[in-house]
C-alpha cells in the first residue's frame, strides 16, 4: 500500500460511516488557541469542539499537515517528525467512545481495510487521578473489541511488562490525556493503540540499545511499541480558576464537564506506512527513500551518528519545503525563528555529513515531487519556496565554517570544563548556531552544557518571547470570553479597513486575540504612514458607531466566493462553510464578509472604541497590527 493509498482508504472508510471529508488547513493556526503552527487536526477545529456549528455537520474527517518541534530532540530515532501528516476523524457531540473504539479496530484489523497482525496491538487507556475518574467504559470497550475476535484482553500492569493475555495498559495524564492545545480548552483522557514492531515471537525485552531498567510495555520509550492511533475524548474544559493571579506557579485549573462530548481521533501516516511496510523506522518508507536517494545518502553503509544526522536533515528540510509552502518565511520572530531553527540545523548536519552542493535545492526539489498529488500547493508555490529557502541558505552559509571552527577552538581551550552555557549562546548570537547543534556536538565531545546557562543568556539578550523560544504561540481566540468576542469583530472590522486604505493587496497571515489586545498580521510591503493608521482607525470606529448588524451564514463554497467572502491567504476551505458579514441592514452594503468559525457580536455597536496601539515589521512584506477597544 503506498502513502496515497493508506491516506485515501482512510477518509473512504469514515466516508462510509457517515462523515464529511473536509481539506487539510494550513500549517498556519488562524481561529485556535493553539501552538505556534498546527500541530494536530484539532486546532482548526477548536470553536467547533466548543459548541460552534460546523458547516460540514458533525461527522468529519481529513488529512491534516502538523508541525511539532516539542520533541526536536528525538528526531533520528524510528519512529518521531517534526512534520508529519495526521488522519484524523472527529465527531461534534455525535458518537462518543463505542464507536469510536470499535471503528479504529475494525480500520487497523479488518482484511477489508489494513489487516494489521491482531497479535503484535495494544492499547492504553487513562488510569484516572483526582480530576478524572480511570477510563473503565474504554476499556470495557477494548476488552469486547479483543473479545470478538477471539483474543483475550487483559489489563496489564506496566512495571511488570507485558504478560499473557495482556493487551489494556493503564497510563497517567502525561501518557493518556490530551489537551488543551494551550493554557485553556477542551481536553479529555484518551485511549491510544500501540503495534509491536518486533512480534511475540522476538523476545528481547527493548528494541536496539535501549538502557532502561524498566520491563517494555506498549509506551516503553525504547521504541518497541510504535502509537500509530489515538482516540481522544474530549469530555471537559479546563478553564483558570483564579484569573486574579499573575504569578505563574499560583494559577490553578478546574475541570468542566463540556455540555457537548467530543471524538478527535489521530493515525499517523508515516508511522502507519511503516508498520504496514514491515518497516522499523519511518524513514524507511517510500516518502523519505526519494530523498536519500536524491543527496546520495544510503542508510545501511552509515554509522550511528552519520544516520541519526542524515535523518534530521531529511526531516528539517522537509518541515520547512512545507512551511514555506503555507507562506512561513525565515526571520526571528514566532513562526518565522522555528523555520530558520530548522533550516540552520539542517545545513549544520549537512555540512558535517560532507553533502555535495545543490544539497538543498535538491531535497527541496524531491519534497515537492513525493507530495505533489496531495499538496499541489507546494508545486504551486514552488518559485516562493525555492528562493526563500535559497536566501537562507545563502545568509547562513558564510557564517557557518566560522562557527564550527570557534567551536572546535571552545573545545580545546576548555579541555578541562568544555563549553559553557554563555558560550554556546555566544555561538548562537554571532553565528547562529542551533542551542540543539552546540549541545549535540559538546555531547559528543564528553561535555554537556547546562541549558540553564544558556537560557539565562538567551532571556537577557534577546526579546523573543518565552513562548516563541520554546516553540508555543497563542494563536486565534485565546478564549470565548465577551471581550475577546469583541475583539475579534473588530478584527474583522480593521481586516477591511485595512483593505479600503492599503489596497486589496492585504491578506490575513494570522492573528491572535487575548482579553488585552489583538494582533494581525497581514501582507504589505512597507511601514504604514501615521496617517494610514489613522484612517483605518477612523473607518473602524465609524463603522461601530452606525450598529451594523453581523450575521452567520453557512454557504456552500462556490456560493460564498460568488459574495465575494474574504478569508486567510492560502487557506484551503471545505465545500460548505461558515461566513460572518457586517453590514448596513438598511441599505445592505456590506462592510465586512469573510470565512470564519466565530463568535462574534451580533452589531457592531457593542465592540466599543477602537485603537492601534503599534505597527511592526513580522517578515519581508508581512506587517503586524496590534489594537485594543474600550
Amino acid at each position: 500500500m503506498t502513502a496515497n493509498e493508506l491516506r485515501q482508504k482512510y477518509l473512504d472508510f469514515f466516508e462510509t460511516k457517515g462523515h464529511k471529508v473536509i481539506p487539510s488547513a494550513s500549517l498556519v493556526p488562524t481561529n485556535d488557541s493553539t501552538v505556534l503552527f498546527t500541530t494536530a487536526g484539532m486546532h482548526p477545529l477548536v470553536p467547533y469542539l466548543l459548541g460552534e456549528a460546523h458547516p460540514a455537520g458533525r461527522r468529519l474527517a481529513s488529512c491534516q499537515k502538523c508541525i511539532r518541534t516539542g520533541d526536536i530532540e528525538e528526531v533520528g530515532d524510528n519512529r518521531h517528525l517534526t512534520f508529519f501528516e495526521m488522519l484524523g476523524n472527529w465527531s461534534l457531540g455525535d458518537y462518543f467512545k463505542p464507536e469510536a473504539i470499535a471503528w479504529s479496530f475494525e480500520f487497523l484489523t479488518s482484511r477489508d481495510w489494513l489487516g494489521l497482525d491482531l497479535s503484535r496491538l495494544y492499547a492504553s487507556v487513562f488510569e484516572g487521578d483526582t480530576d478524572a475518574p480511570r477510563d473503565e467504559e474504554s476499556i470495557a470497550h477494548w476488552q469486547r473489541a479483543f473479545g470478538s475476535t477471539g483474543l483475550e484482553a487483559k489489563v496489564g500492569d506496566r512495571t511488570k511488562g507485558i504478560g499473557e493475555g495482556e493487551r489494556i495498559f493503564l497510563y497517567p495524564k502525561d501518557k493518556n490525556w490530551w489537551g488543551p492545545a494551550g493554557a485553556t480548552g477542551p481536553c479529555g483522557p484518551d485511549s491510544e493503540m500501540f503495534y509491536d514492531s518486533l512480534g511475540a515471537e522476538d523476545k528481547r525485552q527493548h528494541l536496539g540499545s535501549w538502557k532502561g531498567s524498566e520491563p517494555c510495555h506498549p509506551n516503553c520509550d525504547c521504541g518497541r511499541y510504535v502509537e500509530i492511533w489515538n482516540d481522544v475524548f474530549m469530555e471537559y474544559e479546563r478553564r483558570i480558576k483564579n484569573k486574579e493571579s499573575r504569578i505563574e506557579n499560583e494559577v490553578e485549573y478546574e475541570f468542566i464537564p463540556l455540555k457537548q462530548k467530543n471524538v478527535d481521533t489521530g493515525m499517523g501516516l508515516d508511522r502507519t506506512l511503516a508498520v504496514l511496510k514491515g518497516q522499523r523506522s519511518v524513514f524507511d518508507t517510500e516518502l523519505f527513500k526519494p530523498m536519500f536517494d536524491v543527496i546520495s545518502l544510503h542508510q545501511d553503509g552509515m554509522s550511528e551518528t552519520e544516520l541519526r544526522r542524515a535523518r534530521v536533515v531529511l526531516d528539517h528540510v522537509r518541515a520547512a519545503t512545507f512551511m514555506v509552502g503555507d507562506g512561513v518565511e525565515p526571520s526571528n520572530k514566532d513562526r518565522g525563528y522555528v523555520l530558520r531553527r530548522l533550516l540552520r540545523r539542517a545545513m549544520v548536519y549537512a555540512k558535517l555529513l560532507n553533502l555535495k552542493e545543490h544539497w538543498l535545492k535538491a531535497l527541496v526539489g524531491q519534497v515537492i515531487t513525493v507530495y505533489g498529488e496531495p499538496y499541489p500547493e507546494l508545486a504551486q508555490n514552488s518559485e516562493r519556496v525555492f528562493s526563500a529557502i535559497a536566501t537562507e541558505q545563502k545568509k547562513f552559509s558564510q557564517t557557518l565554517d566560522k562557527a564550527l571552527r570557534e567551536f572546535e577552538r571552545l573545545i580545546k581551550h576548555n579541555a578541562a570544563a568544555g563549553v559553557t552555557g554563555k558560550e554556546a549562546f555566544d555561538l548562537y548570537q554571532s553565528y547562529g548556531l542551533p542551542w540543539e547543534v552546540t549541545h549535540e556536538l559538546a555531547q559528543q565531545s564528553g561535555w554537556r552544557i547546562k541549558a540553564e546557562e544558556f537560557e539565562a543568556e538567551f532571556k537577557k539578550h534577546q526579546e523573543l518571547s518565552r513562548t516563541a523560544s520554546a516553540g508555543q504561540f497563542k494563536g486565534g481566540l485565546a478564549d470565548h470570553t465577551e471581550q475577546v468576542v469583541r475583539l475579534h469583530t473588530a478584527t474583522h472590522l480593521m481586516n477591511a479597513a485595512l483593505r479600503q486604505v492599503l489596497g486589496e493587496h492585504v491578506w490575513q497571515k494570522g492573528s491572535n486575540i487575548t482579553a488585552e489586545r489583538t494582533r494581525f498580521d497581514f501582507t504589505h510591503p512597507q511601514k504604514m504612514t501615521d496617517k494610514e493608521k489613522k484612517k483605518v482607525e477612523e473607518l473602524v470606529n465609524s463603522w461601530i458607531r452606525a450598529d451594523y448588524q453581523v450575521k452567520r451564514e453557512v454557504l456552500p463554497l462556490e456560493e460564498a466566493r460568488k459574495l465575494n467572502a474574504i478569508g486567510v491567504f492560502g487557506e484551503k476551505y471545505a465545500d460548505t462553510v461558515s461566513v460572518y458579514t457586517v453590514y448596513d441592514p438598511k441599505t445592505n452594503e456590506v462592510i465586512s464578509r469573510e470565512f470564519c468559525g466565530g463568535p462574534h457580536v451580533e452589531h457592531t455597536g457593542r465592540v466599543g472604541q477602537f485603537k492601534i496601539i503599534k505597527e511592526e515589521a513580522v517578515s519581508s512584506g508581512v506587517r503586524r497590527l496590534k489594537a485594543v477597544v474600550s
